[in-house]
C-alpha cells in the first residue's frame, strides 16, 4: 500500500543527527514540496543531508525523488507503474520499492545502476533500510503469505524473524548492524543488537512501531493511545513522546512515519 503524507523537515535530524542539539536549540522548519506534486513524502535522510522519498505527480502516479543541494531529481524504476524510496545511506545508495504488474518488488540504486532485490522464493520483496556498509533490510512474503524480515549482506540473504511472532520485519539498520523492527499480533517495536532481541510497547498504547534508528541506537517510532497518534524517541531504553502539539518538536513526523494498519507501516532508512 502506498503511503502519502506531506511533511516539514525537522525530526529527520532526531533519527540521523544530533538529538541533543535539536532539543537544545528548538525547531527549524523547512517545508519539502516536490515541484508540481499533489503530495510529497520525505522518507529518509543521510549524513550529508540528502533527502529521499516519494511524491504523487500530476499524472497521479507515485514517483521517487532525491533532494540534494537544493535540487530535486525524480527517480523512476524503468518500466514500473510506481516507485517509492525508503532508504539512503551516506554514500548516496538508495533502496526502495517499485510496482510492476501489480506486484511490489525491491531495488537498489547505486550510482545510475538499478539492481533488483528478490528474496529467494518470495512472492513479494520490499526494502526499507540501508547502512553505510551497504547492508540492506526489508521484508518479504513467502508462499505461506506470512511477512518475514530479511538482511542482505553482499549477496547473502538472512531471514530475520522475531522469536514466536506470527509476523515481523525490520524497519532500519545502522552502521553498527543494529536492526530496529516491528512484530507481533499487537504491534510492537523491537531491537536486534549483538544477536539479542528486545521489545517494547508504549504503556497504554494499542499500537507501537519503529521507523528508524541512528548510529547511536536512538530509535524513533509511532504509537496510538486513546485513538490519537503520537511519535516517540527511545534513547538508552527511555521513551519520550514527540507530538506536533509540542512547540519543541512541531514537525517531528518527518522521521516518524504515519500508519493506521500493518499495511501502512513504512520502511525506514538508517
Amino acid at each position: 500500500m502506498t503511503r502519502h503524507w506531506k511533511f516539514s523537515l525537522l525530526a529527520l535530524s532526531i533519527a540521523f543527527g544530533s538529538t541533543a542539539n535539536v532539543f537544545a536549540q528548538g525547531p527549524t522548519l523547512t517545508t519539502i514540496d516536490f515541484p508540481g506534486a499533489s503530495t510529497t513524502t520525505p522518507w529518509a535522510i543521510n549524513n550529508r543531508g540528502d533527502i529521499a522519498g516519494l511524491y504523487v505527480g500530476a499524472d497521479k502516479l507515485t514517483h521517487g525523488f532525491l533532494l540534494s543541494a537544493g535540487q530535486y531529481t525524480t527517480i523512476d524504476y524503468p518500466g514500473a507503474s510506481g516507485t517509492e524510496i525508503y532508504g539512503i545511506n551516506s554514500g548516496g545508495d538508495i533502496v526502495g520499492v517499485y510496482v510492476l504488474d501489480g506486484i511490489r518488488r525491491a531495488f537498489l540504486l547505486k550510482g545510475n545502476q538499478f539492481t533488483k532485490i528478490d528474496f529467494p522464493g518470495a512472492a513479494t520483496t520490499e526494502t526499507g533500510g540501508i547502512n553505510a556498509r551497504g547492508d540492506i533490510v526489508g521484508l518479504y512474503a513467502g508462499a505461506d503469505k506470512v511477512t518475514h524480515g530479511f538482511l542482505l549482506t553482499g549477496n547473502q540473504y538472512s531471514m530475520i524473524d522475531f522469536p514466536g511472532a506470527p509476523s515481523s520485519f525490520p524497519s532500519g539498520i545502522n552502521a553498527q548492524g543494529e536492526i530496529a523492527g516491528n512484530c507481533c499480533t499487537v504491534p510492537t517495536g523491537y531491537l536486534l543488537s549483538e544477536g539479542e532481541f528486545s521489545s517494547w510497547t508504549i504503556p497504554g498504547a494499542t499500537f507501537t512501531n519503529t521507523t528508524g534508528l541512528n548510529a547511536r541506537g536512538d530509535i524513533v517510532g509511532r504509537y496510538l493511545a486513546s485513538g490519537l497518534s503520537h511519535g516517540y524517541v527511545r534513547i538508552d531504553g527511555q521513551m519520550s513522546t514527540i507530538d506536533s502539539r509540542a512547540p519543541l518538536l512541531a514537525a517531528s513526523r518527518a522521521s516518524i512515519r504515519g500508519a493506521t494498519s500493518w499495511d501502512d507501516i513504512a520502511m525506514p532508512t538508517a
